[in-house]
Order: C-alpha cells, then structure tokens, then sequence
C-alpha cells in the first residue's frame, strides 16, 4: 500500500489495518513526522515517485509535478493534496491521485482509492474504486 500523505501521526493505525507492507510519505498536515517528503520506488518495470504534491501546485496543474518525476527518472507519479482522484497518461509519465478515503473533494465526495495492477506482460494498469457507504463506516 503507498499513503500521500496527511496521515497526521496515523501511520501505526494504519499499518494496523492493512495486511502488506505500507510505503508512506508525508503531508502538508504531518509535521514533525520524520517521514520523508518523496520516495521513489521501483515497482515491475516502473520508477515511480510518491509525493503529496502541496510543493508542486497540483491544485492548478500537473504541469510541475510531471516535469519533477522526468527529473527523477520516474515512469508514473503518485500524489495527493487535493483529494480529487485522477489517471492521466501525459508526455510518457502516469499522473495519478488515488483521491481520499476519509477526505474526499471530488463532486458527490465519494471515498476512493487507486488499485495499480502489473500484468502477466508487466504493463501498469490503474483501477479507480469507490468505497461503498457501508463498508466504509465498518472502519
């Protein structure tokens, strides 16, 4: 599981709740976590760079935070910040935000997260998943 961010001193709950191992990086709304702001990861085939976004205006655009992971080698970035899910595919680099389960800012404001999925090829496929309502008050 990769967090964004904004777990705000969370992370041991969350590392609770989930049955794998748990990458996370820290938010605007995490201080003084000692988290690391960005990671990169090597996913199959894939660099990919996790960050929150706050640093890279992705209230505006993905215009710098994808012009970042060129920088950074990286094949897909991850952010969060503004709780709007999103895949885009731009200039060879996979832009996602998986948006917000506890926070969600999109119209209707449904909780949703990003499932990415390598296939038998090794090509990245990504999911948008909406949490149901009663699932989402069993946690």
């Amino acid at each position: 599981m990769l967090h964004l961010g904004d777990f705000e001193r969370g992370e041991e709950d969350i590392r609770a709740l989930t049955e794998c191992p748990v990458e996370f990086v820290s938010g605007n709304n995490d201080f003084f976590s000692g988290i690391p702001k960005e990671k990169i990861l090597h996913i199959g085939k894939y660099t990919v760079m996790m960050t929150h976004g706050h640093r890279y205006s992705v209230n505006y655009s993905t215009d710098i935070i994808r012009e970042e992971a060129k920088r950074n080698g990286a094949d897909i970035v991850m952010f969060g910040h503004t709780h709007v899910p999103s895949i885009e595919f731009m200039d060879g680099i996979w832009v996602i935000n998986p948006g917000s389960i506890s926070l969600p800012r999109q119209p209707g404001r449904i909780p949703t997260f990003i499932i990415m999925d390598i296939d038998s090829k090794g090509e990245a496929h990504f999911t948008l998943n909406y949490v149901k309502e009663n699932r989402w008050q069993r946690l």
